[in-house]
């Protein structure tokens, strides 16, 4: 039964085969239809207003249905299809994957074999064939880390050690930069070279009798102190090889014939050295640490030279090389107010920091050269590690300050009394005798004002003793003397009084 729509009237009519509104067939294979193509229950503009549309043409029965067993098959053959791409692409990724892997295999196998070719030409006799092979290594070790490694797993170091022997400055340089590319991020080279020997060939190269060494030669050893020396197991065999002297006298220049490149790497090197507590004596053998504070003001290398003198004075004996350097401190405190360089300010309030908290005496300089002024106000606007070590400083100053008028005004009394003031013979005859002479010494030592707050304490006491005797009704005679009573009074008032 449906509702069919006549002029605007609906009337409700039985659908069955024979018609039913004139129009049973086609509404009939239009549900069928939407049942099988799993299409919505209800149309867009609702049940009545759908019942009274237009009938649509008549479907040719031979027209291909829309959906039914050969539209599954079409679908069905689409998704075969897709399948069959996505397998075909597959496939070709696979091989392309091979193919790569194949050809990265084939370039590291040839990679080694032009590795064995440069090794071989540094094992042969002629010293043309070695110079060439240590400008191939250097080539190749530049930039490539895995070639370095292989380099020296093929025995490329020793070779090159040896090359330093020669008479020839150019092969003498090739070899050094070599050495210095091996090197580069390998700790294992590091180690290698130096136990290979080179740090006492390369010694040798600048104690030449012939003259100072070449320009050239010179900025390469250097390099290579540098990059040797950043491998803490290596920092106390460069430095007690003698190659720190050779790196001050580069810095210093005072011949004028070290380049700017080759000042760079000795303060660098130097640096690096100074790591190790075991070199800083070697460091004060030398003029270093006076040289530093008069470049100190160089914004170029001010951050360096300050990081050089920290790790100095991490140790006693560095401590005390710094803080015998004319104006140490005032130069330090002016660092302190360098508020365009907060690196700087960082690395001097350490210095200072270390000096307080170990010296009684540098902390007692620190004061008297103006150092509470600048730290304050590092503490306000300085980097938040500048703040804190100024903080650290000022704290160390404070108690410093509160243990003198602890002491000033009687904050010791008690272990005052306890100990003896001068030392007592066991063998003295007269013990209270030798206590009167030496509180007599001390007395004509003692300043005006400490004498008349000694005589009111002595009397005071005195008057004390005297009414205790009245009141417990004793002999007049039982008042202690004032000798006595001076001797126990100077005890406990002769370092806690007042200054």
């Amino acid at each position: 039964m449906a509702k069919c729509q006549r002029n605007g009237v609906f009337e409700t009519v039985v659908v069955d085969r024979g018609g039913g509104c004139g129009r049973g067939d086609s509404f009939r294979r239009m549900i069928l239809n939407t049942m099988r193509c799993g299409g919505p229950r209800s149309h867009r503009h609702g049940a009545k207003q759908w019942a009274a549309e237009k009938p649509t043409k008549q479907r040719d029965p031979k027209q291909r249905p829309e959906c039914g067993p050969e539209k599954e098959k079409e679908k069905e053959k689409k998704r075969n299809g897709g399948s069959e791409k996505l397998s075909e692409l597959l496939r070709l990724s696979d091989a392309e994957a091979e193919a790569a892997e194949e050809a990265k295999v084939r370039r590291k196998v040839e990679a080694l074999e032009e590795l064995k070719g440069v090794v071989k030409k540094l094992q042969m006799d002629g010293d043309d064939d070695v110079f060439k092979g240590a400008v191939e290594v250097r080539r190749v070790a530049k930039e490539n880390p895995e070639a370095r490694s292989n380099l020296a797993l093929m025995g490329a170091i020793p070779p090159l050690v040896s090359l330093l022997d020669s008479e020839n400055v150019e092969s003498q340089v090739a070899s050094l930069y070599a050495l210095l590319n091996l090197g580069i991020g390998n700790e294992e080279n590091k180690s290698a070279i130096v136990k290979a020997g080179s740090i006492h060939k390369m010694l040798k190269l600048i104690e030449s009798p012939n003259g100072p060494p070449n320009a050239a030669l010179a900025e390469a050893i250097v390099a290579n102190f540098l990059g040797l020396s950043a491998l803490d197991s290596n920092k106390p065999i460069v430095g007690s090889s003698g190659a720190i002297p050779f790196l001050v006298k580069t810095l210093k220049d005072v011949d004028k014939t070290s380049s700017s490149q080759a000042k760079q790497d000795s303060l660098r090197a130097l640096y690096n050295l100074s790591i190790s507590p075991l070199n800083v004596p070697l460091i004060l053998d030398t003029d270093l640490v006076l040289f530093l504070f008069s470049r100190l003001g160089d914004m170029e290398i001010s951050e360096r030279i300050l990081s050089i003198l920290g790790n100095i004075v991490s140790t006693s004996e560095g401590r005390k090389g710094v803080s015998i350097v004319p104006d140490v401190l005032p130069i330090l405190i002016d660092v302190l107010n360098w508020t365009d360089s907060p690196g700087c300010q960082e690395k001097a309030s350490y210095i200072l920091m270390i000096m307080a908290h170990k010296s009684y005496g540098d902390r007692q300089a620190m004061i008297e050269a103006g150092v509470a002024s600048p730290l304050l106000e590092l503490t306000l606007l300085g980097s938040t590690l500048a703040q804190k070590r100024a903080s650290r400083i000022l704290d160390r100053l404070r108690v410093d300050k509160g243990k003198q008028v602890s002491e000033s005004f009687g904050g010791g009394m008690g272990a005052n009394v306890s100990a003896p003031i001068c030392g007592f013979s066991s063998k003295s005859a007269d013990p209270n005798l030798e206590l009167v002479e030496c509180l007599e010494e001390e007395e004509g030592m003692m300043s005006e004002e400490k004498k008349a707050v000694k005589q009111l304490v002595q009397q005071s006491l005195q008057n004390n003793m005297r009414r205790m005797v009245k009141r417990a009704d004793l002999p007049q005679d039982f008042v202690p003397s004032d000798h006595l009573i001076k001797s126990l009074t100077s005890s406990s008032t002769s370092k806690s009084l007042p200054l």
